[in-house]
């Protein structure tokens, strides 16, 4: 599935189709260049499963959890792990394998760790507003 972002405004409907079109997934791998809009695609898609806090980049703590009314939703950004074993010391498997939706930035980090069934959602970057999203 591919779909097409022409701006901040369309993102909201854009990530309504990602959760409606992959209702039994929960581990989603968002890979894209720096700046591709992976984490402001993470904030729309909690947004649309019922997170009212403030979302960020994990980008230091590795790890974010933001309460939904259907539960935990965990996100990931493992862009600063120098190797696996990192992930491993963090206990990924408690996330991954707890039915909680999981978002995982840079998940080109952890490749040998990455469960069979995760959704991977590419990020490309058209023009400096829009970005083609596709999903695997």
């Amino acid at each position: 599935m591919e779909i097409h972002v022409n701006n901040l405004e369309e993102l909201p409907a854009a990530a309504r189709k990602i959760l409606s079109a992959h209702q039994n997934d929960r581990i989603f791998l968002l890979k894209g260049q720096m700046g591709a809009g992976k984490t402001t695609l993470v904030h729309a898609l909690c947004t649309e499963l019922g997170v009212t806090e403030a979302t960020s980049s994990p980008t230091f703590s590795i790890v974010n959890e933001y309460d939904s009314p259907s539960g935990p939703i965990f996100h990931f950004d493992f862009y600063r792990l120098k190797k696996e074993e990192e992930a491993l010391d963090l206990g990924y498997e408690d996330y991954f394998y707890s039915d909680s939706y999981c978002f995982v930035e840079w998940p080109e980090k952890i490749p040998n760790l990455i469960p069979h069934d995760a959704r991977e959602v590419s990020i490309e970057i058209i023009s400096p507003s829009s970005r083609k999203i596709i999903l695997k």
